[in-house]
């Protein structure tokens, strides 16, 4: 009989380890459905967030926290849930990494420095033609690829609807804190 001692063991996790880095392992990954573009807007939502944002939690009152969530299996409705404190913050810390464990890993040819000579390098091993630079920059705007994506227009006046916003001038952030909104003057 096998008997499991615990991975929370130093010893134990190590053998565990130890046996899985023997294995030979298989990856099967094939092309994503949408392009690589999904792939990355996918990934980017989880990789720089917490668990849960602030503006989703609703209620913290009499030991209970009440917060929204998307239920995906049922056409992406808004639910409400409500969980003891206790258990919120158990779930949250699920989600927390452990000590010396990094969200996001860059190292390699992935790594900061010369990452662009690197991936250069890795594209002309690869025999893979170097990708070319959009020749107008204004179309990957954000505000483009989400009317693309969604069909609602971030450039279209939020207040009537009909009017196109166009960005005038973009001020620096010393200013934009320290000075007085501007008086209507009509």
């Amino acid at each position: 009989m096998l008997v499991r001692r615990s991975v929370r063991e130093r010893n134990a996790f190590a053998q565990l380890l130890a046996r899985v880095k023997a294995c030979e392992w298989v990856v099967y990954a094939k092309r994503p459905f949408a392009g690589p573009e999904q792939v990355l807007d996918y990934v980017g939502r989880y990789t720089h967030r917490v668990a849960i944002s602030n503006n989703r939690l609703l209620d913290i009152e009499n030991g209970q926290v009440r917060f929204q969530w998307k239920d995906y299996r049922h056409g992406d409705q808004s639910k409400t849930m409500t969980l003891s404190a206790d258990e919120f913050i158990r779930r949250f810390l699920l989600h927390v990494l452990p000590d010396g464990f990094q969200r996001i890993r860059y190292y390699g040819f992935l790594g900061n420095r010369y990452r662009r000579e690197k991936l250069e390098r890795c594209r002309r091993l690869l025999g893979m033609p170097t990708p070319a630079e959009p020749s107008n920059p204004a179309e990957n705007d954000y505000r483009d690829r989400y009317e693309k994506l969604t069909g609602h227009s971030l450039h279209q006046c939020p207040q009537c609807g009909q009017g196109r916003m166009l960005v005038v001038k973009i001020l620096p952030r010393s200013l934009c804190k320290s000075a007085p909104l501007p008086t209507d003057s009509s």
